[in-house]
């Protein structure tokens, strides 16, 4: 049996409830996206244009701390997503990514997806619910995560 982008996203848990029709439009501008253990997906700071829902496998988000490197800050996996910058401007990436291990994903063009949402305000306020939550989530791990970093030996 062969699955359509469309079927590995209508299960993924990042779009649940959302409208079968929603996720039939965003599906036009996704695609499979297969990575190796260790493929760095996206560089801190540089320029974001999609998104990906992780389907299996997990995925290290990293910053570049001064005189310890890039400190991985979260470690995430199944059923989440990976990439928030995309959605907001200057549409640079605020972390690093890389796999943990092989890694099956759906990629998302996000400047087609912004377009989507201009077109479709209700899935644009759908999407940006969905993703303000990611960030939230990521930005606290990421506090957590440096406050025990200052309490570390160097």
């Amino acid at each position: 049996m062969i699955t359509t982008t469309y079927d590995l996203m209508i299960t993924h848990p990042f779009l649940a409830g959302m409208s079968p029709q929603h996720v039939e439009r965003l599906s036009r501008w996704a695609c499979r996206a297969p990575f190796k253990a260790g493929t760095r997906i996206f560089e801190e700071n540089g320029r974001a244009e999609r998104f990906w829902l992780v389907r299996d496998g997990h995925v290290n988000l990293d910053i570049r701390v001064p005189g310890r490197g890039d400190v991985v800050v979260e470690t995430i996996g199944p059923g989440t997503v990976v990439g928030w910058s995309w959605l907001f401007p200057p549409y640079r990436w605020h972390f690093g990514a890389v796999t943990a291990g092989p890694v099956l994903a759906i990629a998302l063009d996000g400047p087609g997806v912004r377009r989507l949402c201009d077109a479709d305000p209700e899935l644009g306020y759908e999407l940006t619910k969905r993703f303000m939550h990611v960030v939230v989530a990521r930005m606290q791990a990421t506090r957590i995560r440096l406050l025990d970093l200052s309490q570390a030996p160097v």
